[in-house]
Parts: structure tokens; sequence; C-alpha cells
């Protein structure tokens, strides 16, 4: 973590994202976050059989399922997990450029942190640093029942 002031309500921890994904869809999709800076996410995911279309290029609802995950995760480390959820109510993507393999590379910040909703803006690049897709992904933080 840098000198910069976190937004995290709880600090990141790389081993346990790992732990928690397993057996999911995210561990499905080879979804493996790779760095928490104090404002953003980072994670990857392969393009590969299990994330392509039939065409052979970079499937759109995999590229939302990285962008909705960077975005849940961070929202949840910005709340009292012992008080609060987050769910996603919104994901709009915008598809920029296909990848036929490689790694596509997410990272995540913070538009907007409320007390019910977080908006986050995700960017999806490939090896290269191109623009992939970018999306915003909006949470309801809610208590917990």
């Amino acid at each position: 973590m840098d000198s910069q002031p976190s937004i995290w309500f709880r600090e990141p921890d790389l081993d346990q994202v790992s732990e928690t994904n397993a057996e999911t869809m995210v561990d499905h999709l080879g979804i493996q976050f790779v760095e928490f800076g104090p404002d953003f996410t980072r994670a990857t995911m392969p393009v590969d059989r299990r994330t392509v279309q039939p065409f052979g290029i970079l499937h759109g609802g995999a590229s939302a399922a990285l962008a909705e995950t960077v975005a849940s995760y961070a929202g949840l480390l910005c709340i009292d997990q012992t008080k609060y959820v987050v769910a996603g109510i919104e994901l709009n993507i915008n598809h920029v450029r296909s990848e036929r393999s490689g790694v596509v590379t997410a990272r995540c910040h913070a538009v907007h942190l409320g007390r019910s909703t977080h908006i986050w803006s995700v960017r999806i690049t490939n090896s290269a640093d191109q623009l992939v897709a970018i999306s915003r992904v909006t949470l309801a933080v809610l208590e917990k029942r």
C-alpha cells in the first residue's frame, strides 16, 4: 500500500480474496486479484476457452463479470461487513476492442462512496495497455438482516 490515504474500511488481503473466491464463478473464469492500492483494486482474467465466445473473441459477459467482481470486492472493503453488505444494482459496459488471447486486466476506482450507494469505474485493458472495455458499476449498501 502507498502512503496515500486509504479508502478501505478493512485492509485488503490478497490471500483471503483467493480463498473467498475458491470454487465460484470468479475461480472458474480464472479471475485473480493482483493488487490493492490505497484507492483501487486490480485483477486479471485470462482470455481462453473459459472466457471466449464461439467466434474465439473475449465474451462480453466475461468482461462484465470481471468488472462486477472487482467493483463488488472493492465495495466490500469500504464497508463495515459486520453491519452491511453490498449488492450490484446496475452494470454498464462498453466493449471497445476485441481480444483473442492473453490476459486482460481490470483496474477499479471509486467514483462515489455514499452511505447507500457506491459507484465504481472499471477500465479493462490488454497486455499492451490498450482499452478493451470500460464499465460503471453501481452497488447498493444494505444493512445486514
